[in-house]
């Protein structure tokens, strides 16, 4: 990162200007009266947006000295791209809204202007008490990537050991928040050219000001009043979208599409200025606006197959129609994910090795049966690390069945090159590759692969794209990004590695949901299919089965679900007959994945 200046008094943090000249007058207004001078300014970007003086608003944050990073407008109005790179989803209400504004504020900006914004940095950072804290507008690795007071830790404190400082200061998401934990902290100053959906027209900055102590920092997110009739007033004289103009009156945004559900919940309440203390030797965690916690699973819940803690009859899915058969070929993996579903690693052979011979055995009786099974899934563990798959993969293929192989397309697969392009020149209008990528980005990626599994990963994808595959993904929602925000980042990734892959579909980029059995969630009553507006055969066990070989067993076991590899009250028998019956909900995952989370790994 480039150095910027250290500085040991107090120091005003602000972002989101978004061209609202009136509400920057209230923040020149509030550093005077407060007399922090603009050397101790820091814009954490966005100087430009949805309101009607862009080029006015950046002209003067520019002269006047304050530390500025790049924003996604800045960098976007620097190279004169097409649009403000913010990383809404295509179609979305935000997306389309930023169209206008764009233009507008595009149409201000002369050659010296852009030339300006392109060599504005990234990141920056400041010591303030001996505290380095890192300005980024979005995230280390991503300026566009929307990070949340509901973030979850892991991924905000893997953000901030990537950034190499004790601290973040932030802007993108618009809402002001404060997170400290294990000793650091996340800081968003807010908006300050547009309310924080909570119902009020005032505007957010804050300041931070050295402790007492060393290495010890007030926080202080402070509200600002200001003329928001006239920043209003000037935009519907642009002719700039009503909806941001009216939310400078209401304090409502015109779109919530980027809102995970805990911000989602806050809309409409009314924020409070508050003054946070921060150590950065302590540990305890402090968090602005405050949460709750999540609630833990109760202990009398998915005990019984028949009733709920309640009493009330458990719901359970018949089998409709085996459309998709799956195969599990071991757990054995060249990767130990975090939160792997299955806890697949390279030690992990809970689950053998399948062999050619077990397949073949559920080949014949769907074969013998006459069962409308349509599709065959294989999935590990890594399926190209078991030395039958590739012949399992050429049976299946042979006989007629649609094929889809989850991977992580790294060197197993590739070391399976030549026999696996042959197949597909053979058999491509039938087999589907369906890699794992965590996250569209690198960071957040490895942060549940580890180290070193990207460039192999995505050294995989283009080998498949090259090569005319088609390609599926499969990525994970733990990141604390709403899902159409991250299909328009998984977008971005496929456009540049050039897949042809669409994004927006569901079967092409499935997003699983995070399943921690641990945390509260309803169990599922006959009575919930009505309420839900669900039926059974929306649910994943209403057409799917599952194959093991469990370590030890002399034969293959069905499972009524691939999620559910080890609680023997999934097992429903040898054959595929035997596996026909119908399946409790009795697991939290039931009701977290599959009926309230709407996933399939079909």
């Amino acid at each position: 990162m480039k150095r910027a200046p250290d500085i040991n008094a107090p120091l005003l943090v602000f972002g989101g200007v978004y061209s609202n000249e009136q509400a920057l007058d209230a923040l020149f207004e509030f550093a005077r009266a407060r007399g922090i001078p603009s050397e101790r300014w820091v814009c954490t970007g966005d100087v430009i947006a949805y309101c009607a003086d862009a080029r006015a608003c950046l002209e003067r944050v520019r002269d006047s000295g304050a530390i500025l990073i790049a924003g996604n407008c800045e960098e976007s109005l620097g190279a004169q791209a097409q649009d403000c790179g913010c990383g809404f989803a295509p179609g979305s209400s935000c997306d389309t809204l930023s169209a206008s504004w764009y233009a507008h504020a595009s149409s201000q900006m002369n050659a010296d202007l852009r030339d300006y914004l392109a060599a504005l940095p990234p990141r920056l950072y400041v010591k303030i008490n001996g505290l380095k804290l890192a300005i980024v507008h979005g995230a280390p690795d991503e300026t566009s990537r929307f990070v949340f007071a509901s973030t979850p830790d892991r991924v905000l404190l893997h953000d901030i050991a990537a950034s190499g400082c004790d601290g973040v200061l932030a802007g993108h998401s618009g809402l002001p928040f404060t997170r400290i934990m294990d000793g650091k902290i996340w800081h968003n100053s807010g908006a300050l050219g547009m309310p924080a959906n909570d119902g009020t027209p005032r505007v957010w900055c804050s300041v931070l000001t050295p402790g007492a102590q060393k290495r010890t920092l007030q926080i202080e997110h402070v509200a600002l009043d200001y003329d928001y009739t006239g920043a209003a007033s000037a935009m519907r004289k642009a002719s700039l979208p009503e909806g941001y103009a009216l939310a400078l009156e209401t304090g409502l945004w015109p779109s919530c599409d980027v809102l995970p559900k805990d911000e989602l919940k806050t809309t409409g309440k009314r924020l409070e200025a508050t003054a946070l203390h921060w150590r950065a030797d302590g540990t305890q965690g402090v968090q602005w606006p405050e949460r709750l916690a999540p609630q833990m699973l109760s202990e009398s819940k998915f005990k019984d197959p028949q009733l709920t803690a309640n009493g009330d009859k458990r719901a359970s899915v018949a089998l409709d129609a085996l459309r998709t058969f799956w195969i599990n070929t071991g757990t054995l993996c060249n990767l130990a994910c975090v939160n792997c579903y299955i806890e697949s690693s390279p030690r992990n052979d809970r689950l053998a090795y399948f062999t050619a011979a077990d397949a073949r055995f559920y080949f014949d009786e769907i074969e013998r049966d006459n069962l409308p099974t349509r599709e065959i899934g294989f999935t590990g563990g890594e399926p190209f690390m078991n030395p039958d798959f590739m012949i399992m993969l050429e049976e299946a293929l042979t006989r007629g069945f649609h094929v889809i192989v989850l991977t992580n397309a790294m060197k197993p697969m590739q070391h399976h090159g030549p026999a696996l392009s042959a197949l597909n020149e053979r058999y491509a209008q039938r087999l589907t590759i369906r890699v794992s990528v965590d996250h569209y980005t690198q960071a957040l990626h490895e942060l549940e692969r580890g180290p070193r599994s990207w460039a192999p990963m995505i050294k995989g994808l283009r080998w498949l794209a090259l090569r005319g595959f088609r390609v599926h993904l499969a990525g994970r929602l733990y990141s604390g990004e709403v899902e159409s925000v991250a299909r328009a980042g998984y977008a971005r990734l496929t456009t540049e590695l050039g897949l042809s892959l669409n994004a927006s579909s569901p079967s092409e980029l499935t997003l699983f949901p995070e399943m921690d059995a641990r945390a509260d969630v309803p169990e599922i009553t006959d009575s919930c299919w009505g309420i839900l507006h669900k039926a059974p055969s929306d649910v994943m066990c209403a057409s799917s089965r599952m194959a093991v070989r469990r370590k030890g067993s002399s034969a293959p076991a069905v499972l009524a679900c691939t999620l559910l590899a080890y609680d023997e009250a999934f097992e429903l028998g040898r054959s595929l007959q035997e596996a026909a019956r119908p399946v409790a909900l009795n697991h939290p995952h039931c009701a977290r994945f599959c009926v309230l989370g709407g996933a399939s790994c079909s």
